[in-house]
C-alpha cells in the first residue's frame, strides 16, 4: 500500500529530480501546501505573499523505502540550516518543513532532525508543520527535471550535484548508478 510524505526544500524541480531516482519510490508530485488562500498558482506562490512552500509529495511502497530513510535522504540532499531559502531561491516559499500526515511521521520527522542535526555545526532550521490541503502544482511543473529541466541553466546548477550527493551516500537506494 503506497504511503504519502510531503517535503519542502526549496525549489520543487530540485527535490523532485532526487526523489523519482529512489527505490521505492512510486511517484512524486510538485505542488503547493501550508499557505492561507485555495488553489495558488505558481505567479502566487513565487510572489511569497500566499504562505505556501513549493513541496513535493512522494508516494512511496514501505516495504522498499521507509519514512525516515526519506526524510535522511531529504535532509542530505539540500541544506537544511538555511532559513527560508534554498541557494539563490529566497523567501518562506523556499522553506525547509516537512508536512506529516499521522502521528508516527510526526515522531520520525523530530528523529530525523535530531539525526541530521548531529551532522551539522549550524542550527536545523527545518520545520514541522500540518499537513493542510495538498495543491498540485500546475502541470509543466511536474517531471520538470526530465523535461524542460535539462535545458534549464538553474537546474543544471543546482540538480546533478544533488543527485551525485544521492547516488554517494545511499548507493543502495537509487534506481540509476550512473553519476553525472
Amino acid at each position: 500500500m503506497t504511503e504519502y510524505a510531503t517535503l519542502a526544500g526549496g525549489c520543487f524541480w530540485c527535490t523532485e529530480a532526487v526523489f523519482k531516482d529512489v527505490i521505492g519510490v512510486e511517484s512524486v508530485e510538485s505542488g503547493y501546501i501550508g499557505g492561507h488562500i485555495a488553489n495558488p498558482t505558481y505567479k502566487q506562490v513565487c510572489g511569497g505573499d500566499t504562505g505556501h512552500a513549493e513541496a513535493i509529495r512522494v508516494g512511496f511502497d514501505p516495504e522498499q523505502v521507509s519514512y525516515g530513510d526519506l526524510l535522511d535522504i531529504f535532509f542530505a540532499t539540500h541544506d537544511p540550516t538555511q532559513l527560508n531559502r534554498q541557494g539563490n531561491d529566497v523567501g518562506t516559499q523556499y522553506r525547509s518543513a516537512i508536512f506529516p500526515t499521522t502521528v508516527m511521521q510526526e515522531e520520525q520527522a523530530n528523529q530525523a532532525i535530531a539525526r541530521a542535526q548531529a551532522d551539522q555545526s549550524a542550527p536545523i532550521v527545518t520545520t514541522i508543520e500540518t499537513a493542510d490541503e495538498w495543491y498540485p502544482a500546475e502541470d509543466y511543473h511536474q517531471e520538470y527535471w526530465d523535461g524542460e529541466g535539462q535545458r534549464n541553466p538553474y537546474c543544471l546548477a543546482i540538480i546533478p550535484p544533488k543527485l551525485q550527493k544521492l547516488r554517494k551516500s545511499f548507493q543502495g537506494r537509487v534506481k540509476s548508478a550512473a553519476v553525472m
